[in-house]
């Protein structure tokens, strides 16, 4: 029972990702790594766990039917009492759930499939064990061994469809590579703000803001270990260039989304948000600075 209480948690979780995955929310993060959001770990304990639930079924059935005493102990009756129970319940507050957000006018299309998702998999659970209970697959093992070989290709199924959904796990490193490589234009772009600041001018190369006493570096493309592309467009202008293995995509196009983090701070205090915005392939991003909004430090008079 404990494996299949954490399998079907599991295979609940896993379909809710694809979804979330597939009809993403405009006003929630996702970040460009789909696994990183409990999909490998789902898919792990299915791998692992429903296997190991069907051949326990399938060695309690065969010493069910060498002393048929055995299908009604205890234990064993309890233990489907509880799963139906958890099942009517588990249904009983879908189907509230789905009221209350039809009345709240809350109801979109992925809400609704998550709610039919849990609906078909707790109500096939009660099915299967008030039918366990009332002794239908002891009269039928035939039925039952059929029954355990589709929920398995159920498993597989759900499993295979995410590697279509989401990509495979090489994809999704591919996809980290670019939300780093983000990071590391963001935090270029932040020292040269700053070295503008300090200096009255742009640096002439990414050397110049290696700063040994503030311990100030500059990164390097973490898939390729060559360093990022930078040239300066005029006074107040610079180009940050880097490749890209796969394009960015707003929340409301996907969830494979680059995540949006602030420039730095300026004057007033305010963020100024930059567009990180990318295709495939080699992606160059020109940047002016606004004196108004990143003013030179003032000068302190001292008094004697």
């Amino acid at each position: 029972m404990i494996f299949l209480y954490t399998s079907i948690f599991a295979l609940i979780s896993l379909i809710f990702n694809y979804l979330n995955y597939a009809m993403p929310d405009a006003l929630q993060y996702y970040s460009s790594d789909p696994y990183s959001s409990g999909i490998s770990y789902e898919m792990a304990s299915l791998i692992v766990l429903v296997p190991l639930f069907l051949v326990f079924m399938r060695l309690i059935h065969k010493d069910i039917e060498r002393d048929a005493s055995r299908g009604d102990i205890w234990v064993r009756r309890w233990a489907l009492y509880l799963t139906l129970f958890v099942a009517t319940v588990t249904i009983a507050g879908d189907l509230i759930t789905l009221i209350m957000y039809f009345f709240n006018g809350d109801v979109t299309l992925r809400f609704a499939l998550k709610v039919l998702v849990i609906l078909l998999v707790a109500g096939g659970g009660f099915l299967h064990f008030i039918a366990d209970l009332r002794g239908y697959w002891r009269a039928n093992p035939g039925y039952s061994r059929i029954m355990g070989y589709a929920t398995g290709a159920l498993v597989l199924i759900t499993i295979a469809a995410g590697f279509f959904i989401v990509g495979t796990p090489w994809q999704a490193r591919l996809y980290r590579y670019d939300e780093q490589k983000v990071s590391d234009l963001q935090n270029i772009q932040y020292q040269v703000v700053n070295y503008w600041q300090a200096k009255q001018q742009l640096p002439a190369s990414l050397a110049d803001l290696t700063n040994s006493l503030s311990g100030s570096s500059v990164p390097s493309d973490p898939q390729s270990q060559q360093a990022y592309e930078y040239s300066t467009k005029g006074e107040l202008s610079f180009e940050l260039c880097a490749t890209f293995n796969a394009s960015a995509q707003s929340n409301t196009g996907s969830s494979r989304t680059m995540p949006m983090m602030p420039a730095p701070y300026g004057a007033k205090g305010m963020a100024i948000a930059d567009s990180w915005q990318h295709g495939v392939g080699r992606t160059c991003f020109e940047r002016t600075i606004d004196p108004a909004f990143y003013p030179p430090p003032t000068k302190q008079v001292s008094t004697p």
